[in-house]
């Protein structure tokens, strides 16, 4: 059977995909978290504008390995082609298990909670409703790449419209002594304060790359993957500005630190939108968490597939659909198991402990660049300026998830870790040896 994949994806659908990953639910109480990190309006209003800044260096350098592979695949590809291939699967196998079925599982139920707050219905009814939105959005990334992207495209158009109300409303009802009222008592002042903001943020820029995963099916990758990846973090960078503009302009800054649900409290406090706030943020977190659910589903599948096509993983994984030209097993799989965990919350919860090793991956994405521009063969189309400056950057930006994700939660990143190496390598010798067997 081919393995080939086709190249049907144009920029509109990988920008829909990195913006689309980009800006999930979190977004609705990160707003909180940094201005009770920032400790006033100012302070919270740059901390997001500088912490996307500090995002640019990591998407260019994204561009730059994107177009020297143009491969599916995403991170895994870049490490193993540094020559680091036990580490590169060891990647990719910890993202399967820990990591791309339970986001499904996730993201579905999210958006079903969602739902329910319009249309109330009883707990297994949810998890119900989580699986056939799974299978729903399976199907339409199984039939059709063109199909499922311009899908993709359009959950992401309509995912930024409750944004770009809530921005649009809320700049006529701003108040100035809200964004100019001084820190509070005992929180932290100056560039102290600054430093924790921006590291607050980093969860809410925290998944552009994910149209790098589908770099093999990207029409001409050399302007279409520069352009996505650079686009996507500055339409964000201006999205999260203005929207932390507008919250702390309309809402009392110490009522916002201390609000669990900022995008609700502040459309709460709006005319017009005020009395249905409830029914809008509902509307909004489902269209938000079933675009991210779908946007999951399509590009997920792709590094397992990957895998498989170079012999580290199940072979039916990198079976490719002879009519729709799809990763339809690798896809199927995926759902199928997220269907599972969605009435295992938790078994989810459980590989949720993966996090800090899934967040090493993109560190480590980035130290690959020193290896690659060793090589005498490395042959990108489109390079990051002054690189080696901006890959520091990446890496120490990168690294602030995983210093502050490791001092929440040590224990359970460590035993992670080791429950990751402990499967993955006796996995990869596996299929080491399979492979030298065929080639003798």
């Amino acid at each position: 059977m081919d393995t080939k994949l086709q190249k049907k994806i144009g920029l509109g659908t990988a920008i829909a995909l990195s913006v689309g990953t980009t800006v999930g639910a979190g977004i609705f109480t990160s707003i909180s978290e940094v201005a009770a990190a920032s400790g006033c309006a100012l302070i919270t209003i740059l901390a997001f504008l500088i912490g996307g800044l500090i995002m640019i260096p990591q998407n260019l350098v994204m561009a730059e390995m994107a177009t020297a592979y143009p491969e599916d695949g995403g991170h895994y590809v870049y490490i193993k082609h540094a020559g680091w291939k036990k580490l590169a699967f060891l990647c990719g196998w910890t993202t399967f298990w820990g990591n791309d079925t339970t986001a499904i599982a996730v993201v579905a139920l999210a958006g079903a909670q969602y739902i329910a707050y319009l249309v109330p219905m009883s707990a297994i009814a949810i998890k119900l409703l989580a699986v056939a939105s799974i299978l729903v959005f399976m199907t339409i990334h199984v039939v059709s790449v063109e199909g499922g992207g311009k899908f993709q495209t359009i959950m992401t158009a309509v995912k930024l419209l409750p944004f770009v109300l809530l921005i649009g409303v809320g700049a006529f009802y701003m108040r100035g002594d809200y964004i100019s009222t001084p820190a509070v008592a005992g929180a932290p002042v100056g560039l102290a304060a600054l430093l924790a903001g921006i590291s607050a943020t980093s969860w809410s820029y925290d998944g552009m790359g994910a149209c790098c995963y589908m770099t093999g099916e990207i029409k001409d990758p050399k302007k279409t993957m520069p352009r996505a990846l650079i686009g996507s973090v500055l339409f964000i960078i201006v999205l999260y500005a203005l929207l932390s503009v507008v919250i702390t302009g309309i809402m009392p800054f110490d009522a916002l630190q201390s609000s669990t649900a900022p995008l609700a409290d502040a459309a709460a406090m709006l005319p017009g939108i005020g009395k249905v706030s409830g029914i809008f943020v509902a509307l909004a977190g489902t269209i938000v968490t079933m675009a991210a659910c779908s946007g999951t589903i399509m590009f997920q599948p792709r590094l397992e597939y990957q895998m498989a096509v170079d012999g580290l993983f199940f072979k039916s994984f990198g079976k490719v659909h002879p009519k729709y030209h799809t990763p339809y097993f690798s896809i199927m799989i995926q759902c199928l198991i997220a269907c599972i965990f969605v009435f295992l919350g938790s078994i989810s919860d459980l590989l949720g402990y993966f996090t800090l090793v899934l967040l090493l991956k993109n560190t480590l994405t980035f130290v690959t660049m020193f290896a690659h521009h060793k090589n005498p063969d490395y042959d990108p189309l489109w390079r990051c300026p002054a690189w080696m400056v901006m890959t520091l950057i990446s890496i120490g930006s990168s690294m602030i998830l995983v210093v502050s994700t490791f001092l929440w939660a040590p224990i359970p990143g460590l035993v992670a870790g080791g429950i990751a190496v402990a499967t993955g390598m006796p996995a990869y010798y596996m299929w080491t040896r399979k492979n030298q067997s065929k080639s003798a």
